[in-house]
């Protein structure tokens, strides 16, 4: 064995030495807690570790979407405690938490979060402000301007987000077709209309002289009705993230809000009354006008609808297109009937109707904080989500909530900002809508807004959108080296291509980009050439 360790430990040391910084980058990140150390000789540990780190790294990235609560949360969350603390940093878990024995070691003194590199300067934030890129142009011309395959409407823009500063633009004040981009204009309203802690509520309500049960919808289209929530539940953040309200969220786990648990809840208040049937009806007075999207009846979303359970799907998808069922809040009402009965309880077959102001709420569940809602919604490009946070965003700002008054609402909110608005229009909170026009100088600047470290509250913007070859809309896309360095919202519609996101430069400038082509024929190569353009700035 001897001769054998000889023989490879060569091998394994120039495999260590290439190996070690992604073990120490993933490390840093996952921060595990290490109870007992053995001491097996440095060359089997060495190995052992880079090989583990390795497999592990990568199974964690590709099967968690970026609000699991053990993955890139838990990274940002222990980068802003080392910025708030000097000295001692062991990552937030304490000499107990750590299981190290009194009189070990103390942690080695913190350095600062950045040093200043020879002759350049750093943001108060601890990111490098971009220098000058003149050759931005050079660099990105012939594929955004030249290339015939992005058709014959193109615009683009590419910023500093440390200061806002553009630093290169192909009409980026060209209103164009955005398709989903849209969404991250419909987050940043919405998390400045409402903040990233709302949750979205959904109630039973028991009126006092008929005994009429309500079901009232609260604009949740993340409601579930699934008994294990299709394993959504690992992926929704903290385990907390829907015990709001009196009548809890979707139980031990977090997830979604579980229509199983407001039946349950819903059975054991009536029976306290001694109620044992109830003349059921339910209500969806949250949102106003048509709830049939200007694109008709379409698999890639459900009727809009403030009731509705796993997004009306007939199948068991989570994400993406998929059948949905004619009329989302009966057939929610109708299932809520059947657990009702599991209970004890019998219901009639239910109708629609109005919770009056005098009517009792027996249970209630809420969704995740609307900050994670955000994140799904940007990742997979959810366009169910999308348009309830554009309605709910009307409701918040006293607008009406039908798709005008969404759109007005996500419009006057971006203006409140001071952001570029001239030339947009919002008609819808999806991107599904045609009609909706967006510029690149607006894309660039609500990428900026969210990584305003003076505005935490729309981190979620950032921390959503797809990260390349891993997650989301992106997970497919990204095979040629750019993997992980370019997160970006996608965009598609007939004859519309769209990419707007964040890159990080290899010298550490953090820059956000969008990309617009309309009149395109060939979607595929399209979509191509707009991830080129990415794969440009991430790596030159």
């Amino acid at each position: 064995m001897a001769r054998a360790a000889d023989a490879v430990r060569p091998r394994l040391a120039r495999f260590a030495r290439a190996t070690g910084p992604r073990v120490t980058r993933f490390a840093r990140a996952t921060a595990p807690r290490l109870t007992r150390i053995t001491r097996p000789k440095t060359w089997q540990y060495t190995a052992g570790a880079a090989t583990a780190g390795l497999a592990l790294a990568a199974g964690v990235v590709t099967a968690a979407g970026p609000w699991d609560s053990t993955g890139q949360r838990t990274a940002e969350r222990d980068r802003a405690v080392a910025l708030d603390h000097t000295g001692g940093a062991d990552h937030g878990h304490g000499a107990e938490a750590s299981g190290t024995a009194p009189g070990s070691p103390r942690p080695a003194p913190s350095a600062g979060a950045v040093l200043t590199g020879l002759g350049g300067t750093t943001t108060p934030g601890g990111v490098k402000a971009a220098p000058g890129t003149g050759n931005l142009a050079d660099l990105l011309d012939p594929l955004l301007k030249d290339d015939p395959a992005l058709g014959g409407h193109r615009a683009a823009a590419v910023v500093d987000l440390t200061t806002g500063k553009r630093l290169y633009g192909l009409d980026s004040d060209a209103a164009l077709t955005p398709a989903s981009t849209t969404k991250i204009a419909t987050a940043v309203a919405a998390l400045t209309a409402m903040g990233p802690d709302h949750r979205l509520t959904t109630r039973t309500a028991l009126e006092p002289d008929t005994g009429e049960l309500v079901l009232v919808g609260g604009g949740d289209p993340t409601l579930t009705a699934r008994e294990d929530d299709g394993g959504t539940s690992r992926t929704w953040g903290s385990p907390r993230a829907s015990e709001a309200g009196s009548g809890g969220g979707a139980g031990s786990g977090g997830g979604p809000a579980s229509l199983r648990t407001l039946a349950e809840k819903t059975a054991a208040a009536l029976k306290k009354r001694d109620v044992r049937k109830v003349t059921l009806s339910y209500d969806t007075t949250l949102y106003a006008g048509p709830d049939l999207h200007p694109i008709g009846v379409n698999e890639n979303l459900a009727r809009v609808t403030a009731l509705m359970a796993d997004e009306g799907r007939t199948d068991d998808s989570t994400s993406g297109p998929a059948p949905r069922v004619p009329d989302p809040a009966d057939a929610a009402a109708r299932t809520f009937a059947d657990l009702l009965k599991q209970h004890g309880i019998t219901a009639s077959p239910p109708g629609p109707s109005k919770a009056t102001g005098r009517a009792t709420t027996l249970a209630t569940v809420s969704s995740p904080p609307l900050s994670a809602l955000v994140e799904r919604m940007l990742t997979n490009s959810d366009n169910d989500l999308a348009e309830a946070l554009a309605r709910h965003t009307a409701v918040a700002t006293g607008k009406r909530a039908d798709f005008a008054g969404a759109g007005a609402a996500v419009t006057a909110r971006l203006k409140q900002l001071g952001l570029p608005v001239d030339g947009a229009r919002f008609h819808d909170g999806s991107g599904l809508d045609r009609t909706d026009l967006i510029t690149p100088d607006l894309l660039t600047a609500l990428l900026t807004e969210a990584a305003d470290p003076a505005r935490p509250q729309l981190r979620a913007v950032l921390t959503g959108l797809p990260v390349a070859h891993f997650t989301g809309t992106l997970a497919g896309r990204y095979t040629d080296g750019a993997a992980g360095l370019v997160r970006a919202k996608t965009g598609t519609l007939t004859g519309v291509n769209t990419l707007a996101g964040t890159i990080t430069t290899p010298d550490g400038h953090l820059l956000g980009f969008a990309f617009l082509a309309n009149g395109t024929t060939d979607p595929y190569t399209a979509q191509t050439t707009l991830d080129r353009a990415a794969t440009a700035l991430a790596l030159p």
